[in-house]
């Protein structure tokens, strides 16, 4: 029988990172996915998602264009070279990712593990001891259960369907529901958003959502709040006829389901070794990830909780390998002040508490707020606003939170959330020369709490 000293069940971001940097100690580790190396972000998720991000704003940017003198013939966008365009680059890092884990001779099993007990995994027919399991499996598309569910694609497959939709519906109103939405309209699609509550992003600032929503429906998007299909029927042409609660059929050639995800541990085995799971499926840890069984161990999405982000789960990983094979037995990971970003068109990009989190803490607050059009929009004659918010602790002066929806959003707020970090005032904001003309100098000219 095979022995290791981890065994790592699923090659996405956190369980590739845990891998090769417990295997750099000199660990003997070896590592089991099914589906594809990097997983879920590289290959079905940030990473493609993006991509098609910048290939929809170019219908954007073609008709900014003209208002700066230049004179554009009619575009037409190819579905087919834009998805093999992104076979290409995934297939690409794929190979970066096994590049990373054989220079380091982590042992790598293309097939699907399962926990046999607390200690033993079985991997094509073969039981293999560990001496710990780590599950990094990450999370599932949630498909609801309804009528015609099966004719719905998740974000999964909308990346490679063959045919591009002139009419989608996208049910949801997370990350993925907003950006494919955005993404689609981009490339010439009719869109209609579609969520059972009263505001998309719900765990966003109520005021840069509200703005976001406001942007969306300028481009075309149609946003149909309280609203919820009931059932998907598949027509005589191929075309889907969706039904709702409260409003007339909707036919359209696509249904994205988007309506959140789950934790992937469905025939993991875990109750084979005695490991707690929540009732959605996700696995309690403590701060150093450990389960209720001593020997396994998980993190990442398939843990749950507010941050199911990929530079979370490949945090997570190294605060997991320096207290199993470092000697920082109480390494712990810091969730606050975490910035993250919605690839909207308009972006969103926020770090640290919203306004109205501020005040639920206990925060006597200052807001500080800019909106206006961008530079780039006086010529171009675009409609678009961007808004800038900074929470403000009124005693110490500290900076507690950012929001912005505007173009490079994430870009922008990833170094405030450096400052953010370290502890930023409202004077060291203000002390700070802005760099002339930039949406960015915004966070340090303004000057009056609304």
């Amino acid at each position: 029988m095979q022995h290791f000293d981890l065994f790592v069940i699923g090659a996405g971001s956190g369980g590739v990172r845990a891998a090769r940097t417990a295997a750099a100690t000199g660990a003997r580790v070896a590592i089991a996915e099914d589906r594809y190396m990097g997983g879920t972000c590289v290959n079905v998720g940030c990473v493609p998602k993006k991509l098609y991000v910048y290939a929809s704003e170019y219908a954007h940017q073609f008709q900014d264009a003209e208002g700066f003198g230049w004179s554009l013939g009619p575009a037409r966008h190819d579905w087919s070279k834009l998805v093999d365009a992104k076979k290409a680059e995934i297939a690409r890092l794929n190979g970066i990712y096994d590049g990373l884990l054989s220079r380091v001779d982590v042992t790598v099993f293309n097939a699907r593990a399962r926990v046999t007990g607390p200690t033993t995994v079985e991997v094509d027919g073969e039981t293999i001891s560990a001496d710990r399991i780590l599950i990094a499996t990450g999370g599932w598309p949630r498909m609801p259960d309804l009528p015609g569910i099966e004719h719905c694609v998740s974000s999964n497959e909308i990346f490679d369907m063959p045919e591009f939709p002139q009419r989608i519906l996208v049910v949801g109103a997370g990350y993925v529901a907003v950006e494919f939405a955005g993404i689609f309209n981009g490339l010439g699609s009719e869109v209609t958003l579609s969520y059972r509550g009263p505001r998309i992003l719900r765990n966003f600032d109520p005021e840069i959502v509200d703005a976001l929503s406001a942007e969306m429906e300028k481009t075309g998007i149609k946003i149909a709040l309280n609203d919820s299909p009931r059932a998907i029927v598949r027509q005589d042409d191929g075309s889907l006829r969706v039904e709702f609660a409260d409003r007339e059929p909707q036919v359209v050639d696509c249904v994205l389901m988007a309506a959140g995800r789950v934790a992937n541990t469905t025939g993991l085995g875990l109750e084979n070794a005695g490991v707690e799971t929540r009732d959605d499926g996700s696995i309690p840890v403590d701060s150093g990830y450990q389960t209720n069984v001593p020997s396994v161990f998980a993190l990442g999405d398939v843990v749950g909780g507010q941050y199911q982000l990929t530079p979370v789960a490949t945090s997570e990983a190294m605060v997991f390998v320096r207290r199993q094979f470092g000697d920082e037995s109480g390494a712990s990971m810091d969730y606050r002040d975490i910035p993250t970003a919605v690839f909207s068109q308009p972006n969103i990009g926020t770090v640290g508490l919203t306004e109205q989190e501020a005040r639920d803490a206990g925060h006597d607050i200052q807001v500080f707020k800019s909106g206006f059009r961008a530079m780039r929009h006086t010529l171009s004659g675009r409609d678009e606003r961007t808004l800038m918010k900074l929470i403000v602790d009124a005693p110490s002066q500290r900076v507690i939170g950012c929001q912005m929806l505007g173009p490079d959003a994430g870009e922008i707020v990833q170094g405030l959330a450096v400052a953010i970090k370290a502890g930023a005032t409202k004077q060291h904001f203000d002390d700070t020369v802005g760099i002339h003309p930039t949406a960015a100098e915004e966070f340090v000219t303004m000057r009056t709490a609304s």
